[in-house]
């Protein structure tokens, strides 16, 4: 309910800093979204704070370690840097959403299976990169999938799990396609 004022049957919402708030509509995990956000929240304050979705990490910040990675409209992005306002109309793909009716994706499967996680504050940025790269090839090589995964930074693993993870992983989602 608004409790600021009401001007020609609109409710109007404001910030503690007296910003008007902005409506948008978005789809999270496949879920539609519609919420008033203040306009300076980003991305990833609104996933934390208006979703309760934790699985996303806020490493840097700045956008240079990855550790906020997510998918919107079917590209990685950081979920630091994009303002929630920026995000109306958009399709976001979380971590959380990776998993099918409470089943680990393949990719998270190879993931565990291949150690390719340790402290795991890098895995959830790490996945969605990997995931936005087998959306786009089927059989990427070993320089494409480094590329992919370059703006994520591990300090636990090395790479070569997780390297390892997502070739398999890419392996299994082309044979249970056939």
């Amino acid at each position: 309910m608004c409790n600021d004022f009401k001007n020609n049957n609109q409710c109007f919402e404001y910030t503690d800093s007296g910003l008007p708030k902005v409506a948008i509509t978005l789809t999270v995990n496949k879920e539609t979204i519609e919420k008033n956000v203040d306009p300076t929240m980003t991305l990833l304050q609104f996933l934390h704070n208006e979703l309760k979705l934790f699985g996303t990490k806020e490493g840097c910040g700045e956008g240079e370690c990855g550790a906020c990675s997510i998918m919107m409209d079917g590209k990685v992005v950081n979920s630091c840097l994009i303002l929630a306002a920026e995000a109306n109309n958009a399709e976001i793909l979380t971590v959380e959403g990776l998993a099918k009716e409470n089943e680990l994706s393949i990719l998270q499967q190879e993931f565990i299976t291949h150690d390719a996680l340790q402290c795991g504050f890098c895995t959830p940025g790490m996945l969605m990169s990997a995931r936005a790269l087998l959306d786009r090839k089927d059989h990427p090589t070993e320089e494409e999938i480094k590329e992919a995964i370059e703006g994520n930074f591990c300090r636990c693993t090395g790479y070569l799990p997780i390297i390892n993870a997502i070739r398999s992983a890419a392996k299994r989602e082309r044979e249970e396609l056939k």
